[in-house]
């Protein structure tokens, strides 16, 4: 099987568990919000396959998770937003990857996180869904500062995760992923 193959397959691989992560692990956190522990696959891609797996996981995951739940509501912001976080996100862990001090790109890659999640769902995921639901941008904001809080939480406890994970995903995975 040649690389672009594999790489497909196992971003492919990754889709289905950022839907099956967040389908069968919820944890409450605030109203009717809860972490969504696809975000966890999210970040393991990004770290380790670069931007498009990323955007690839987030966003289609997203996709199938809505159409299996609550079908278009709330969907075309939050795919939006995660293509943006994949992007950010996948290409910091890219760009740094070679940075001797582990440290430091865990702090590089953390500040990308916080920014690329603003973004994604204070300003993208908030401008959609104001234009869908006639809303005031501003309720938007506050309403999605909850899935802002709880998406940088998940990403953030999700970088020792993708450290942990080195050695069984290159044993693995082999050359499909970043060294």
């Amino acid at each position: 099987m040649n690389q672009s193959t594999k790489k497909i397959c196992i971003t492919a691989m990754g889709i289905s568990l950022f839907v099956v992560l967040s389908l069968c692990l919820q944890v409450p956190v605030f109203e009717n919000y809860y972490l969504c522990l696809g975000y966890v696959v999210m970040t393991v891609f990004c770290y380790y396959m670069g931007p498009i797996s990323g955007m690839a996981v987030g966003g289609f995951g997203v996709v199938l998770y809505c159409l299996l739940t609550s079908g278009l509501r709330g969907m075309p912001g939050w795919a939006i937003g995660n293509l943006v976080i994949g992007l950010i996100v996948g290409l910091t862990c890219r760009i740094t990857l070679r940075m001797k001090n582990q440290w430091l790109r865990h702090l590089i890659i953390g500040f990308s996180i916080l920014v690329s999640v603003a973004i994604a769902m204070l300003g993208i995921k908030s401008l959609v869904e104001a234009v869908i639901y006639a809303q005031p941008m501003v309720l938007r904001i506050i309403k999605n500062t909850y899935a802002f809080v709880a998406d940088v939480v998940v990403m953030m406890v999700s970088l020792p995760i993708c450290v942990s994970l080195k050695s069984v995903l290159h044993k693995t995975f082999g050359d499909a992923i970043a060294k």
